[in-house]
């Protein structure tokens, strides 16, 4: 079973990045999910937050309280929930709008995705397919195939390459760090 939490603000896609990681995982790779989400009362610029949890067998319960996997694309996410990641676990970062301060018991990887994604497709906007990319390199829970898939259902034809192309981008990121990065949860086979 792997627990995810990802955090922001309103606006940078994270509801969305958490519904297409659970879809895919469900639709496509055959793995049970769950996905939940909470968000301040500004549609943009509050917090957001959404709950992941993938797993080969049953799923009981669907919040996450100790993530083994955090990502924070904000400072303000960051500083709340830094601290909940689980001990061995990954906290993830954007290099341009979280500076870690604090140490954790878990590995830290920043990685440059809005600089990515500004580089590549000229735009921020896609900064959280970008991401997924980045967590189906670093975790292999989730092929890439299959977000595709689960992406080219969702979007409109108007968005959908954009947003797989920043997802192949995010994969690339990743791929420059090395196996040495990998960190694949228990209990769920790794996708190629």
């Amino acid at each position: 079973m792997t627990r995810l939490v990802f955090s922001g603000s309103g606006g940078q896609g994270i509801i969305t990045t958490a519904v297409i990681l659970a879809e895919a995982a469900v639709y496509q790779e055959g793995l049970n999910a769950v996905q939940t989400q909470m968000y301040g009362p500004e549609a943009r610029g509050g917090a957001a937050r959404s709950d992941v949890i993938i797993s080969c067998e049953e799923i009981r319960f669907p919040k996450v309280i100790q993530p083994d996997i955090l990502v924070c694309l904000s400072q303000e996410a960051y500083n709340r929930y830094y601290s909940i990641v689980r001990p061995g676990g990954l906290l993830l970062t954007d290099t341009h709008y979280v500076k870690q301060k604090a140490p954790v018991d878990a590995r830290q990887v920043e990685l440059d995705l809005y600089k990515t994604v500004l580089e590549v497709l000229g735009s921020s906007l896609v900064m959280n397919s970008c991401l997924l990319g980045g967590l189906a390199g670093l975790l292999r829970l989730v092929g890439m195939e299959a977000l595709e898939k689960t992406m080219a259902s969702r979007f409109s034809e108007r968005y959908r390459e954009t947003n797989i192309r920043a997802l192949r981008a995010g994969y690339e990121l990743v791929k420059d760090l090395g196996e040495s990065l990998l960190w694949l949860p228990g209990g769920v086979k790794p996708k190629e």
